[in-house]
């Protein structure tokens, strides 16, 4: 039987899930018909019988292609039947076996193999890998402890390559097709290499097993050992007549819930969820999400008010007091507190506070609460992009809580309370939703009654509360949440007022931060109106008040050396001393009129600014370039005003065709900050015209305003903030557009004093005042019209365009 070439016919048993390897030793449970007159005919034989592994084990009726050809030869030692028919077989291999015909007969399968022979080792290979191998299945015995010792002691005692394989891979569990594989492996040396693969990946899949047992056991053990300990807490307290510290933290909490005045549905609500609590087991995870609502609903202020202070002479002396200036915010807070004292009941207003940084705009929130005794609370939105902020999670999530708005209803105590919303324009939203959008319920007097938290999911009423959101730019704020709200401007501060606030309340504050007395430290108004020109340029006064602390922590210094007794005086000739050389120049225009150089007016978030626009002309083709970090709007402003003065070449002592042969290049200085608007058209098109003629411009005139292809000068925003600028820049002429004549009323008196202001409404008279020209010289040809009949191109003829860059 072991001669290679050698063929037999044996009776042949289709094993189902199961691989036999030579030298083993197996017990089968046969009850197919043809597979027990299989093991009959072999018993009759010479005990010999061929197994190898079907396919797919559900076939009940095998054929050739159904199943493995590799199989193994194998005696039988003992059959026994069965009182259900069936047969036990003990089997032994002995040999492996390919299959080269398959038949069935009506009784049993029969097929006829050839004997397969294993090739030779060398002794050094097979030793090496027969340690290998044997230290695998002693690490292995390590870890799966229903190893026993007899089979580990038989397996280190097999000596033999080949039956250590065999050996070996009938103790582990390896996946069906992995056993075939091992089976159907002729070398000794690869069968040995698999079999030393699928060892380690079992070992490693078995230490895995174990930790997670480990770790499951461990966590079972641990609340097995809570369960059992607050058992016997129970029993203990009992024994002694304590009462249960759940059934009485129970009690107390339904005394809260009685106590506690709610809305209807509030109370039902909490009702409902008292007698689920009531039901549960008290460590359980369910147990405390409810227990947490509970709390979350009575520790809300639902009809508990701040008493409210109605007297408007006492309101207005607060406001007067805290804050310089900011007329219009005052009045609109003493008029609601006048409507107010004649309705007992009026739902509270909802400003937007809209304004430069560091104008007030939050502690004027702080004042108001003061002046109307009502609490204040203050909820920052910079940056929030995300709607749960402001409504608060389901209960369904884990660690879910209430919004904002009821979190901060919570700490106040009172339904009433003055809620500043800060930086209402900073804002964003991403894929978690839209908080603006989430704003316009808590924001909108006919809804806010009902507000709806998720989290609480019954309805509270915000109605009550006085809301004041802060902003500093209007436009980044959604309209419909405009629409809900009363836009109040707060502008920068002029020269006079930032005196009067740091004279009345940055020097005394920053006196006494730093540890000073009037009798130790003393500013001049000199000295202030210095650090004010030359040390701050803003429209509030956060930067002036940074500049008053550092020379207070200077002299601070300076009287901790001399034992305390010196009293020092800051004068505008000592300012330099302690904040070092000036930062910006104040008062200083131009030096001399320059061609090409206009200055213009331009208003931004923090303020007004003045903004110098310079072009050149040189010889080109008709090229047009913008530069300085220009937006499109002001570089369509800046084509506007080219294609103006295209118009008016003749009138303007031009060649009608000037532009063929030159490139006209605009840039505003500070490249780095982004500029854009239509206001600084006008600017832009006095420059060009300066270049063109070589004239010079003004240089202590500044002008704003929009320019159209007809010369037109239509009107302008932020007229205020950039008056101020100019008053800072030390401007003696503005030129402003004819129709913001009417805001000039907001403009302080003192301010105006200071400068001429023109009003224009046509380019044409912006060119007669900027551009300076020679006594008795006229600036332009002829009679001032509008673009002459000559100038108008016929329909034949086309205007070449000029390119932007």
């Amino acid at each position: 039987m072991n001669d290679i070439g050698q063929k037999l016919t044996l009776p042949f048993l289709p094993l189902r899930d199961v691989v036999i390897f030579p030298h083993m030793v197996v017990p089968l449970f046969v009850g197919r018909g043809q597979s027990v007159n299989a093991l009959s005919s072999a018993m009759n034989l010479d005990k010999n019988i061929f197994l190898a592994t079907q396919k797919n084990a559900t076939v009940d009726n095998p054929g050739e292609k159904d199943m493995y050809t590799v199989g193994t030869i194998g005696t039988i030692l003992q059959l026994l039947r069965l009182p259900d028919g069936t047969v036990k077989a003990l089997v032994e291999g002995k040999q492996r076996a390919r299959m080269t015909r398959f038949s069935s007969s009506e009784r049993y399968f029969v097929a006829e193999i050839e004997p397969i022979t294993e090739p030779e080792v060398p002794w050094v290979e097979r030793e090496a890998m027969t340690r290998t191998v044997a230290q695998a299945f002693e690490e292995y015995s390590k870890v799966n402890k229903n190893i026993s010792r007899d089979v580990i002691s038989n397996i280190s005692a097999i000596k033999d390559m080949s039956q250590l394989a065999d050996t070996v891979s009938a103790h582990f569990n390896f996946k069906l097709q992995d056993k075939q594989d091992l089976l159907e492996t002729i070398s000794p040396v690869e069968r040995m290499s698999l079999l030393f693969r699928l060892m380690q990946a079992e070992i490693e899949i078995y230490k895995t097993e174990v930790r997670i047992k480990g770790r499951v056991k461990k966590q079972m053990e641990k609340t097995q050992r809570d369960y059992y300990l607050n058992e016997q807490m129970r029993a203990i307290q009992k024994e002694m007549g304590t009462k249960d510290d759940h059934k009485s933290d129970l009690e107390e909490l339904e005394k809260r819930i009685k106590r506690k005045r709610m809305s209807k549905e509030a109370a039902s609500m909490v009702r409902q969820e008292l007698k689920k609590l009531k039901l549960m087991a008290p460590m359980s995870a369910e147990g405390t999400v409810v227990r947490n609502y509970i709390d979350w609903i009575i520790s809300l202020p639902w009809f508990h008010h701040s008493k409210l202070q109605l007297d408007i002479d006492r309101a207005e002396t607060i406001l007067e007091d805290d804050h310089y200036g900011l007329e219009k915010p005052k009045e609109r807070i003493l008029e609601y507190l006048a409507v107010q004292k004649l309705v007992k009941k009026i739902r509270g207003p909802i400003l937007c506070f809209v304004g430069p940084p560091g104008v007030g705009k939050t502690s004027l929130a702080k004042s108001v609460a003061r002046a109307t005794g009502r609490e204040f609370i203050r909820l920052s939105l910079g940056g929030v992009r995300d709607e749960a902020e402001i409504r608060g999670h389901r209960r369904t999530y884990i660690g879910a809580m209430p919004g904002k708005i009821i979190q901060s209803l919570k700490k106040a105590k009172v339904q009433n309370p003055v809620f500043c919303l800060d930086e209402v324009d900073k804002m964003s939203m991403d894929f978690r939703g839209d908080p603006s959008a989430a704003l316009l319920e808590v924001l909108d007097p006919e809804q806010n009654y009902s507000f709806n938290d998720h989290y609480l999911d019954v309805d509270y009423d915000l109605s009550e509360i006085l809301f004041i959101t802060t902003a500093n730019n209007l436009h980044a704020i959604p309209s419909p949440l405009q629409d809900r709200m009363e836009i109040i401007e707060l502008p920068g501060y002029t020269e006079y007022d930032k005196l009067h606030i740091a004279l009345g309340f940055l020097v005394p504050k920053q006196t006494e931060t730093n540890g000073l007395s009037d009798e130790r430290i003393e500013f001049t108004d000199n000295a202030l109106q210095m650090i004010i020109r030359r040390y701050t340029r803003e429209a509030g006064v956060r930067n002036l008040e940074r500049e008053i602390a550092s020379i207070c922590r200077k002299v601070a210094r300076e009287i901790t050396k001399k034992d305390g007794k010196e009293s020092v005086k800051v004068t505008s000739q000592s300012v330099q001393k302690y904040l070092g050389v000036p930062k910006f120049r104040y008062g200083q225009i131009e030096e001399k009129d320059e061609i090409g150089l206009a200055t213009g007016m331009a208003w931004t978030q923090v303020g007004g600014e003045l903004l110098s626009i310079e072009t050149i002309i040189m010889p080109g083709k008709q090229k047009l370039t913008v530069t300085g970090k220009l937006g499109e709007v002001m570089q369509e402003s800046a084509q506007a005003a080219l294609s103006y003065v295209r118009s008016r070449a003749e009138r303007l002592g031009l060649k009608s065709d000037f532009y063929k042969n030159i490139d006209i290049h605009i840039h505003v200085p500070e490249g780095a900050t982004p500029k854009d608007g239509p206001s600084a058209g006008i600017t832009m098109a006095t420059a060009i015209v300066s270049a063109l003629i070589k004239k010079p411009v003004h240089r202590g005139l500044a002008m704003t305003g929009e320019i159209t292809l007809r010369g037109r000068i239509l009107p302008i925003g932020g007229l205020k903030e950039k008056l101020l600028a100019a008053h800072r820049g030390g401007m003696t002429q503005i030129v402003i557009p004819e129709e913001n004549k009417k805001d000039l009323k907001d403009i302080p008196s003192k301010i105006l004093s200071q400068f001429e202001v023109i009003t224009a409404d046509h380019m044409d008279d912006v060119l007669t005042c900027a551009i300076i020209v020679e006594p008795g010289e006229s600036l332009f040809k002829e009679q001032e019209q509008m673009v002459p009949p000559e100038l108008i191109p016929k329909q034949e003829e086309a205007v070449s365009p000029l390119r932007i860059n």
